[in-house]
C-alpha cells in the first residue's frame, strides 16, 4: 500500500504540493478520503445497482444530508426507485449435462432463448436420429445448402425444423457449426417470440469438441431446460436546496457499480468484487462534498438539485428514468456531472466536457482560476449521465480525470486516488457555481456528439450513441456523431440497428462483438428499421 501511495503522489502536480494546506482543505480531502473508503470498500459488494451493496451506499449518502438544509426530493423521502429489467435468462436451477458432466453455460452450451422448456433425459448419437431421443443438426451444413437463397432466414429455419422434428420424434434439438460460415445463433435477452416446439441447445465449437468428439459414441444427456425474466429495483438519491430562486443547477454523480461483475460489463473477466473507487465513488464523495459546502455558502440566485444516479453503468438508467420520472420542476438552468475524479496527474489532465453547450461556458470559466492541469472538451454528450441532460436541450459540464489501467477491473481501489487533486476539483467546481451565480439561464447550444464509452478498443465505428435501456432486439441509436459515418448515411434518433455485414445484432453487446470484426476501410453493409421500414446501406468504414 506504501508504494502506491508514494508513486500516486510523485504524480501530482509540484503547484500541488508546494501549497500549504488550510485547516478546511485539510477536512476537506479527510471526508473525501472517509467517503471513497467506505463506499469502495468490500462491505459494500462493489455498488450493483439494485443489490444491498446499492442500498448502504445510499443509506450512507442520505445519513450525510440528513440533519442539513437539504430538502429531501425523492419519491420516498430522498430515494426514488426504478426497476431495472433484466430481460429473460436461462434459470438458475436450470442445467444440461452430457455423461454426468455438467456443462458450462456460455462456454460450452446456450439454449436458445426462444427454446422450449422441458426436463429430459436421453441416449443419443450425433449421426443417429431415433425416436425419442435428442437429435443433432450441424448448422453449418444448412447454411452451405442455403448460400444462394438470399431469402434464408435461420429463425424461421430453427421454427420449422422444430415442429418437423417433434411430429418425427425427436424430444429436443442440439446445434452446432462445424464450419466458419456465420449462423447468427445467439441468445437474445429481450426476446418475445413465440417458444419453439422443441428445447433447443447450441454447442459452442469448444462445447461440441468435449463432449462430442466421439462421432461414433452414445452419449447420456440430461437437461433442465428452463428460463426466468427476473426484475430488481435501483434508486436515485435526490435532494433539494432551496434558495426561493427562478432557475435551479443540477449537480450529479452515478453511486453504482459492478458488483461483482454479474452484469458482464467488466474489463478483467473475472468474479471479484469491483469496488469502483474512481467509478464513480469519487464523483459521490466530490457530489456529497459539493453539496455540504453550499447548505454552508451558497450563492443565492439558484436552487439546487443533488442526484446521486444509479443504473449509470448499465447505460444511464437512472438520469433518463429521472428525466422521464422528475421528482421536481422548476425552472433548469444546467447540469453539472461528476464522473470518475479522483485519478487526476500530469498525464491525466482534468477533462472539462460541455464546454460547448452554452456560448457563456467560455467566459465563466475564464473566470474560475485554478492550479489544475485541464482540458476542454466541447462535446455535450459522452459515457456518462450528462448526456441525457444534455439530450433535453440543457448545457452541461463533466468533469472527468481520464480512463486508466484500472477502469472497469477490481483494481480500481480506494488507495490509488488522488484526494488531493480530487480537493481542487471540488474547490473548482464551487468557483464555477459562483461564477454563473450573476448569469441568470444560460443559453443552451448543441454540439458535436461522442460515440462510444469511456474505454474503446474498436479500430472502426459508425458514429452513433446506443439507447442502452431500449429493449427490443436490435440497437435503438440516440444520435448521429458530426460527420461520422451514421450522420453521413442520414441515420436518425429511433433508428434500430438490425445487422452489421453477415452479423445480425440484438443488442448493444452484439453490436460491439460485430464492430470488432471489421477494421478500417471495409465494406459491407448496415441494416437498419426505421419505424416499419427496413433500409440497407452499402457502407465502408
Amino acid at each position: 500500500m506504501r508504494k502506491v501511495i508514494v508513486l500516486m503522489m510523485l504524480f501530482v502536480p509540484m503547484g500541488l504540493l508546494a501549497q500549504k494546506l488550510s485547516k478546511a482543505d485539510k477536512l476537506l480531502i479527510q471526508n473525501l478520503k472517509g467517503h471513497i473508503q467506505f463506499l469502495a470498500s468490500d462491505e459494500l459488494e462493489g455498488r450493483r445497482a439494485g443489490t444491498p451493496g446499492e442500498q448502504k451506499a445510499i443509506h450512507y449518502i442520505v445519513e450525510q444530508y440528513q440533519g442539513l438544509a437539504i430538502q429531501p426530493m425523492g419519491t420516498n423521502g430522498f430515494i426514488q426507485d426504478f426497476k431495472i429489467d433484466e430481460g429473460k435468462r436461462f434459470a438458475n436451477d436450470a442445467f444440461v449435462k452430457i455423461n454426468n458432466q455438467q456443462a458450462i453455460l456460455d462456454t460450452d452450451f446456450f439454449a436458445l432463448s426462444n427454446s422450449g422448456s422441458q426436463h429430459f433425459t436421453s441416449r443419443a448419437s450425433v449421426p443417429l436420429n431415433e425416436m425419442n431421443q435428442a437429435w443433432f443438426k450441424d448448422v453449418h451444413e444448412v447454411l452451405e445448402e442455403n448460400t444462394s437463397n438470399p431469402h434464408f432466414d435461420i429463425n424461421e429455419w430453427l421454427t420449422t425444423t422444430t415442429t418437423e422434428l417433434k411430429i418425427k420424434g425427436a424430444i429436443a434439438l442440439i446445434l452446432h457449426n462445424s464450419g466458419s460460415l456465420v449462423d447468427n445463433i445467439q441468445f437474445n435477452k429481450n426476446d418475445t417470440s413465440k417458444a419453439l416446439s422443441l428445447p433447443v441447445l447450441y454447442f459452442t465449437k469448444q462445447g461440441f469438441e468435449k463432449y462430442f468428439s466421439d462421432e461414433s459414441g452414445t452419449y447420456s444427456i440430461e437437461a433442465k431446460v428452463q428460463f426466468e425474466h427476473p426484475a430488481r429495483t435501483a434508486h436515485n438519491v435526490v435532494g433539494f436546496i432551496d434558495n426561493k430562486a427562478a432557475n435551479t443547477i443540477i449537480l450529479g454523480a452515478h453511486l453504482d457499480h459492478l458488483g461483482y461483475n454479474e452484469d458482464k460489463n467488466g474489463l478483467d473477466l473475472n468474479n471479484f468484487i469491483h469496488n469502483g473507487a474512481d467509478d464513480n465513488a469519487s464523483g459521490t464523495a466530490a457530489l456529497i462534498e459539493l453539496a455540504k459546502s453550499l447548505v454552508k455558502k451558497a450563492p443565492k440566485n439558484n436552487n439546487y438539485l443533488i442526484i446521486h444516479f444509479s443504473g449509470e453503468e448499465l447505460g444511464l438508467l437512472g438520469s433518463k428514468y429521472w428525466l422521464d420520472h422528475p421528482t421536481y420542476s422548476g425552472n433548469f438552468n444546467y447540469m453539472i456531472n461528476m464522473d470518475m475524479v479522483g485519478r487526476y496527474d500530469t498525464a491525466r489532465k482534468l477533462t472539462i466536457g460541455g464546454y460547448g453547450t452554452s456560448s457563456k461556458w467560455s467566459e465563466i470559466l475564464s473566470k474560475t482560476p485554478t492550479t489544475l492541469l485541464t482540458h476542454y472538451d466541447s462535446a455535450g454528450t459522452g459515457p456518462s449521465d450528462h448526456s441525457s441532460f444534455y439530450r433535453k436541450d440543457m448545457p452541461v459540464l463533466f468533469m472527468f480525470t481520464g480512463s486508466h489501467s484500472d477502469y472497469h477491473k477490481a483494481t480500481d481501489d480506494w488507495d490509488k486516488i488522488n484526494y488531493e487533486g480530487e480537493k481542487e476539483i471540488v474547490r473548482l467546481l464551487q468557483k464555477i457555481i459562483k461564477a454563473t451565480d450573476t448569469y441568470g439561464k444560460l443559453d443552451f447550444l448543441k454540439t458535436r456528439e461522442q460515440s462510444m464509452g469511456k474505454s474503446t478498443k474498436f479500430t472502426v465505428s459508425l458514429g452513433v450513441m446506443p439507447d442502452y435501456a431500449f429493449t427490443g432486439t436490435g440497437v435503438r441509436i440516440e444520435g448521429t456523431s458530426q460527420g461520422k459515418l451514421g450522420e453521413k448515411l442520414g441515420l436518425k434518433p429511433a433508428d434500430v440497428l438490425l445487422q452489421v455485414g453477415d452479423y445480425k445484432l440484438i443488442d448493444v453487446m452484439s453490436y460491439m462483438q460485430a464492430l470488432g470484426r471489421f477494421k478500417k476501410g471495409d465494406k459491407t453493409i448496415l441494416v437498419v428499421k426505421r419505424g416499419t421500414e427496413e433500409i440497407k446501406y452499402d457502407i465502408q468504414f
